[in-house]
């Protein structure tokens, strides 16, 4: 795998950095990979490695107010704010389209990655030719939680778990969560943008309809992760949303007592053959 990293100017004077990781050969496809919050993409480098093993070239921005991107000051959203975190998906998708315009593009969001890609795909789903949704859930529940006055507080998605770290929430295995705590660029807390509330028009039906109905949507989630809600609900009705506005190809697979963070739960290796399984399905041509 070679890596390399860009930059990218965002319209609000942001310098986004990229990571850019090659396989061997002529890649398949492109992938667009979107980290969550208080985390960054150096994070996805063993994802990385399986994707460009399996012949995808990746695509990884440290998104604003995060990694390298915000340059220390972790958590701020720069003057475009959340409108702002979701006009860099496309940004990145131009640069990627532009740079290889023989390849497809999907889309990789985990967590608040994902939550963002739910709301770029209202108006730009002819960009990409499939989405994974991985750590997502309902918008609806989600919103109310982070957009309550102060720091988003995630201890609350704590609260069902044992408390070594106050992160247990993230992942049965103790040395990801622990990797985690000890990551300067992660785990910082900080208000949100108050136009995350715009957010809620990734549930609105009329919007939804704006999505082609030919996009293949996979959705990954532990049921024992939080933000899925109970068992993977807030899960099941997104999914139930997109069958809704017409889309034939929505598909979710929740793991029994994984938690938040799939890529890095114990059974992450399964998790990544399904992603790379659906890649190939929905993108990427693999080899005989």
């Amino acid at each position: 795998m070679d890596e390399q990293t860009i930059t990218l100017r965002t319209n609000d004077g942001i310098n986004l950095h990229v990571y850019r990781w090659a396989p061997d050969d002529q890649p398949k496809a492109a992938v667009q990979v979107h980290h969550g919050l208080a985390e960054h993409a150096g994070r996805y480098r063993r994802l990385a490695e399986a994707l460009t093993a399996a012949g995808y070239l990746v695509y990884a921005p440290d998104q604003r107010a995060s990694g390298r991107s915000a340059a220390g000051d972790y958590g701020n959203w720069g003057p475009d704010g959340w409108a702002g975190w979701v006009d860099d998906y496309a940004l990145l998708n131009a640069r990627i389209r532009a740079d290889n315009p023989q390849l497809d593009v999907a889309l990789i969001g985990h967590s608040m990655g994902s939550f963002g890609a739910q709301q770029y795909l209202l108006e730009h789903s002819a960009e990409v030719a499939s989405v994974v949704l991985i750590g997502t859930g309902d918008v609806v529940d989600l919103v109310p939680l982070l957009t309550a006055e102060g720091p988003a507080d995630l201890s609350a998605f704590n609260a069902s778990f044992e408390h070594r770290t106050g992160f247990e929430w993230l992942s049965r295995d103790e040395a990801e969560v622990d990797k985690y705590v000890a990551d300067e660029a992660s785990g910082w807390s900080a208000p949100l943008p108050a136009d995350l509330k715009s957010l809620l028009h990734a549930a609105e039906p009329a919007a939804l309809e704006g999505i082609r109905e030919d996009l293949p949507i996979l959705l990954l989630s532990g049921d024992r992760d939080p933000v899925g809600g109970d068992l993977g609900e807030g899960v099941e009705r997104t999914a139930a949303r997109y069958r809704e506005a017409g889309l034939r190809d929505v598909i979710v697979k929740l793991y029994p007592e994984a938690r938040h963070e799939v890529l890095n739960e114990i059974n992450r290796d399964e998790v990544t053959a399904d992603v790379v399984d659906f890649l190939d399905r929905t993108v990427g041509y693999p080899q005989q």
